[in-house]
């Protein structure tokens, strides 16, 4: 009978006889295996198990519960679909652009020593990225169906060559790659050395060339393409995420760290597509055994779908005629530095080393050397039918995310001195026996005469190539990569009725900003335009910045809902799941949590939707941990508010060296467009917030922010009138918050966060020394700095005459300048070089301490005491106080002054 009569035989079959003869097929199995094991013994147990799973392999089934599979492809030949495309045109196209690559990167070079670029990555990545362009990424005219796709940042200049042939950019566009600043060809802009949404916002819209940058946030786009559909802000749609990335790239934690949410929350959306051409920048990636079976493990274990392409057409037919599995073992057996000699070495290596067995030789025999040649780079990831399978099957597959590990060579096709050698990377050039052949292996018709000219080849507008590859993005939508706005402005966001409650302060009542921030957030949120857009972002410490109540109000975004009753059900804070759930809270991961602020602030762009994310973090835990993520932020144009809470580093008492931030305000100096404060009272913040929001989501700028807030509870006054001349202030960096009364020498004092009101109790301590003190409250000194080095660089330059608003807001206060902050000295010193009088900085330089905050201020000086003491101090240095009045203060205020600054113990 033939399988298919045994099969209907056993359909036909009743049930119970059915279940019968499985009971009896299960006993026939286990005595089998059981004889084998008393007999033989657990060796051969597991080599026959071995040899069951290699059978199911060669015939295309891959059983879920295994870590690793064979190094052969997932999909076998038999079960490749057919290919839908003009495979010579497509191969040809690759090979274009594989030479316009390197002849962009090869002339940059030559015009200027050392500028750099990469031709190898993209001589690897060819055929993954064309299969993608060709059949599967979905552009911008799909709307919603559209796919974001990361692309490999080495790459690049792989992406320009294929614009140039789109008619996208023109030569002059390519001669300028990696010339920004002076482009040397006229007519054309500058192309940036990797995709950088900042310099070319209408082309690229992810960075991805800081190491493992790319997949941990291409997970999050996946996972908040999700979010947006479960609350109902997006339909539903058959959109992907692509990312390309490099094996080498899974050495970064940002890379694997987040494997495990993709597969826990099921999302079928993400595909990433691994360039596993077993090379980093000095050598091999696992030179001693196989990168791909190495991340095989890894992405199934974390519950991925795994896809391999490893080999070749070329080598279907050896597959086929190892019917004893010869060749699966010698495959095995094959390391991936052994594998690199081959590429590049050629058939005389495979011969010998390869095909080292009797019966291996006879798999071989009658092949040439052209033959074995083209076995040693007949790899899955220069094979377009191999390649276009893999990518259906993803497509297709549903439940979980799917990863495809492609082997390919680097410097493919690129010539002896970059294929598959250890320098492949850092090729900038292509010397002339280079070019020769390359020009032959990649079938460039340029006549040899030209080749020192590095001419580009563009077979022409009107040539198959050009026509079959502007047909096919027209058929998917449009080009990628393309960036489109599609938010640009005009949302209605609250104005100052709606924060005017924050304006009259607390009401005597002791609150800490972190207080002020939640009472305000949870207004925000019931708001009937802006509250559905809130995204409230938090890494597993919501308790802990007082928000349980939020999370009782909004929920927890769950894609299962909540399966359980939880503990505190029936209380006013039970916590709360549900697939419409607001707040995403990430656990412990502050990279997994700023990945979905990059998300939540750039749908603006990719889907139309302004989300308005508020990332609220450990602030010594934020910038200081995911400072790389930041900058990306910054580049991608993201918009929305970073809360840096339990900021200071005296103000978290208690926690001590690891917790307590004293650098944060610091490290937000470096992101040109992030707008930096910290507010000591609600009402600073209520007037940042309402400026924020106006500026990102009503005006459409691209700026982001960081905000400081604490826990230190204390009164907060209400707003100083005039309020237009306070909200000025606030928002350039300084205001007057109490002018000081009464004769005498006068001092200003600038205070900062919860410092403010230590300058404040300054301000009464001096007064008993009859000093009259001016309080300043300082939100942003980055505000300040930034406005004083424009109007220095004005006054520089163009002549002009303005004076920064720092001198301009002291003008008439007389007196020197005493700024205290919780932060670095640097914060404050900021601003010294543009006033004209005796300035002291004082600030938490060195390491945290666990105790109060009475010690802690005492120890890094910069208490209420110590605020007062450093202003009689210049104030005596000036001969405005008796200078022996000092050692009376310090006595009288009890400050014990050690010779070692804090910064040195």
């Amino acid at each position: 009978m033939t399988a298919k009569e045994l099969r209907e035989a056993l359909e036909a079959l009743p049930e119970e006889l059915k279940e019968r003869a499985r009971a009896e097929e299960n006993r026939d199995w286990l005595e089998s295996l059981e004889y084998v094991l008393q007999v033989e013994g657990f060796e051969r147990v597991e080599e026959l198990l071995r040899l069951l799973d290699e059978y199911l392999y060669l015939k295309g089934h891959f059983p879920q519960n295994r870590l690793s599979t064979p190094y052969l492809n997932t999909i076998p030949k038999g079960l490749e679909p057919p290919y839908p495309g003009d495979l010579k045109l497509e191969e040809r196209i690759a090979n274009i652009l594989r030479w316009n690559v390197a002849m962009m990167v090869t002339r940059a070079n030559e015009k200027a020593e050392g500028i750099g670029g990469h031709i190898s990555t993209y001589a690897s990545i060819a055929e993954l990225y064309e299969v993608g362009f060709n059949h599967f990424f979905r552009g911008p005219e799909a709307g919603l169906d559209r796919d974001l796709v990361f692309f490999q940042g080495h790459a690049s200049p792989g992406n320009y060559a294929r614009a140039f042939l789109e008619g996208r950019l023109g030569e002059a566009e390519l001669e300028n790659f990696r010339r920004e600043v002076h482009p040397p060809a006229g007519g054309g802009r500058g192309l940036s050395s990797y995709p950088h949404p900042w310099l070319m916002p209408d082309f690229w819209e992810f960075p991805t060339v800081s190491m493992g940058l790319g997949p941990i946030q291409a997970i999050y786009q996946a996972r908040f393409m999700r979010y947006l559909e479960d609350r109902g802000l997006k339909p539903k749609s058959a959109a992907k995420v692509w990312a390309f990335l490099g094996d080498g790239e899974h050495d970064e934690p940002e890379t694997v760290g987040a494997l495990h949410l993709a597969a826990r929350e099921g999302l079928d959306n993400l595909i990433f597509v691994v360039n596993c051409n077993l090379q980093r920048l000095d050598g091999p990636v696992r030179g001693n055994s196989k990168i791909i079976q190495e991340l095989e493990r890894l992405y199934r274990g974390a519950g991925w779908r795994v896809i391999k392409i490893v080999w070749g057409s070329a080598w279907d037919p050896l597959i086929a005629k190892d019917g004893e599995g010869h060749l699966l073992r010698r495959f095995e057996a094959l390391v991936d530095g052994e594998s690199q000699r081959y590429a590049a070495f050629g058939a005389k290596e495979l011969r010998e080393r390869f095909f080292n067995t009797p019966e291996l030789k006879r798999l071989i025999e009658g092949l040439s050397d052209e033959e074995l040649t083209e076995l040693t780079r007949s790899r899955g990831g220069h094979d377009l039918k191999k390649i276009y399978a893999a990518y259906k099957a993803a497509v297709e597959h549903r439940g979980s995310p799917v990863v495809i590990l492609a082997r390919t060579i680097k410097g493919y096709g690129m010539g002896p001195t970059a294929m598959a050698k250890n320098v492949a990377h850092q090729v900038k050039k292509l010397a002339e026996e280079d070019l020769k052949e390359a020009r032959a292996f990649l079938g460039i018709p340029v006549p040899e005469e030209r080749l020192p000219e590095l001419p580009y080849y563009h077979p022409g507008p009107d040539s198959p190539e050009v026509r079959y590859l502007q047909e096919r993005r027209q058929a998917l939508g449009g080009f990628v990569p393309e960036r489109r706005v599609r938010f640009t402005g005009g949302l209605e966001v609250p104005g100052e009725e709606f924060f005017r409650e924050f304006y009259q302060g607390s009401g005597g009542r002791e609150i800490s900003t972190t207080m002020a921030f939640v009472r305000i957030l949870a207004k925000l949120l019931r708001h009937p335009v802006v509250g559905k857009l809130i995204v409230p972002i938090v890494p597993d410490e919501a308790r802990t910045f007082g928000m349980e109540a939020l999370i009782a109000q909004v929920g927890v975004y769950s894609p299962q809902g909540q399966l359980y009753i939880p503990v505190d059900a029936g209380t006013l804070t039970a916590y709360k799941e549900s697939r419409e759930g607001q707040i995403l809270e990430e656990g412990i991961t502050e990279a997994g949590a700023m990945a979905d602020f990059i998300a939540a602030g750039t749908a603006y762009a990719h889907w139309g939707i302004p989300t308005i994310p508020f990332l609220i973090t450990y602030s010594m835990f934020g910038l200081q941990r995911i400072g790389d993520l930041v900058w990306a932020a910054a580049d991608q144009r993201t918009r929305g508010f970073l809360l840096g809470a339990t900021a200071g580093r005296t103000t978290l008492l208690g926690e001590g060296l690891q917790h307590q931030d004293g650098q944060s305000q610091v490290y937000a100096l470096a992101a040109p467009n992030l707008l930096v404060y910290d507010p000591g009272f609600a009402y600073e913040f209520a007037v940042i917030l309402e400026d924020g929001l106006k500026r990102m989501y009503g005006q459409g700028e691209d700026v982001f922010y960081y905000i400081t807030i604490e826990n230190e509870n204390y009164p907060h006054p209400p707003m100083p009138e005039p309020w237009e001349r306070v909200k000025e202030g606030i928002l350039k960096g300084l205001y007057l918050f109490r002018q000081g009364e009464g004769k005498g020498p006068r001092v200003q004092l600038l205070g900062s966060g919860p410092i403010l009101p230590q300058a404040m109790k300054a301000q009464e301590i001096l007064r008993g020394y009859g000093v009259v003190a001016d309080v300043w409250s300082a939100t942003s000194y980055k505000a300040l700095y930034a406005d004083a080095i424009e109007a220095e660089r004005e006054r520089r330059l163009l002549g002009k005459a303005r004076r920064p608003y720092v001198a301009e807001a002291l003008e008439g206060h007389e007196g020197p300048v005493v700024a205290a902050s919780d932060y670095l000295k640097a914060l404050p010193n900021l601003i010294r070089g543009y006033l004209d009088r005796p300035f002291c900085a004082l600030g938490t330089d060195g390491f945290g301490r666990s105790d109060t905050r009475e010690a802690l201020r005492d120890f890094f000086e910069v208490d209420a005491r110590h605020i007062a003491y450093a202003a009689l101090a210049l104030l005596a240095e000036e001969g405005q106080v008796e200078a022996g009045l000092l050692p009376k203060v310090r006595e009288e205020l009890g400050l014990k002054l050690e010779a070692t600054p804090p910064h040195r113990r």
